[in-house]
């Protein structure tokens, strides 16, 4: 099977599974200097592309916050936990076409942050750096990226594999989404104060208020007064 068919096999593969989206970037935008995050290549030495998986969140999830972190919670690991059984089944599709393939933790994932850094809170990758650059959103004041067809509420997964899957070319987005500029919502509603205005993220405020403060719910406020939810 050619590349073209790979990529065209493993997008509808995971449309089948019920993604809501996918994209493919290639290793060397995290080569780019305006890219902070840590590198996936120091993860596989050989990787070449990396597959980025989203699935939208129900409604209410956010509708009953704060009232409703538990439910909220519970709602992001069903999201969390569909997205790993879709990478699991494209990741097992790629070795049988003789490549490599390893699903990558995310950063301050629902299962605890034991996977990134403990100092800099970073996985191995940002995932939304990787979907930035795919053409998926951008982002915003929030930290979080703002896809075109869901806003924010979505959760992602990414593959690493050293298969030379096809990338599409992309419209470039603006780093900060426009309608940020005007709009100062998350900020206000951040509890902690983990957000600026000046477009600093605190993650070391947000950890402690989820894993210690609310004994490991999660928040979701900044998300759900995002004009751009698209509900």
């Amino acid at each position: 099977m050619t590349e073209n068919n790979i990529t065209e096999t493993l997008r509808n593969l995971a449309f089948e599974l019920d993604a809501d989206f996918i994209s493919i970037t290639d290793k060397s935008c995290f080569e780019d200097s305006d890219y902070t995050g840590n590198k996936p290549q120091d993860v596989m030495d050989n990787l070449q592309s990396v597959i980025i998986l989203g699935v939208s969140l129900p409604r209410g999830a956010f509708e009953t916050l704060p009232k409703g972190r538990g439910e909220y919670t519970n709602t992001l690991m069903a999201a969390t936990t569909t997205l790993r059984v879709i990478a699991f089944k494209l990741a097992k599709l790629i070795e049988k076409e003789g490549y490599m393939a390893t699903i990558a933790p995310s950063e301050g994932s629902e299962y605890g942050y034991w996977y990134a850094d403990r100092e800099t809170l970073k996985a191995d990758l940002s995932f939304k750096y990787a979907a930035y650059r795919a053409g998926v959103g951008n982002f915003g004041m929030n930290h979080l990226l703002i896809t075109k067809d869901f806003g924010p509420k979505v959760r992602m997964a990414a593959i690493l594999t050293d298969a030379p899957l096809d990338t599409e070319e992309k419209a470039e987005l603006p780093f900060i989404n426009d309608a940020c500029s005007e709009c100062m919502k998350c900020i206000e509603v951040c509890p902690v104060d983990a957000l600026t205005s000046e477009g600093v993220i605190h993650k070391e405020k947000c950890a402690e208020y989820m894993f210690n403060v609310l004994g490991g719910l999660r928040c979701g406020l900044c998300i759900k007064v995002c004009p751009l939810n698209n509900f």
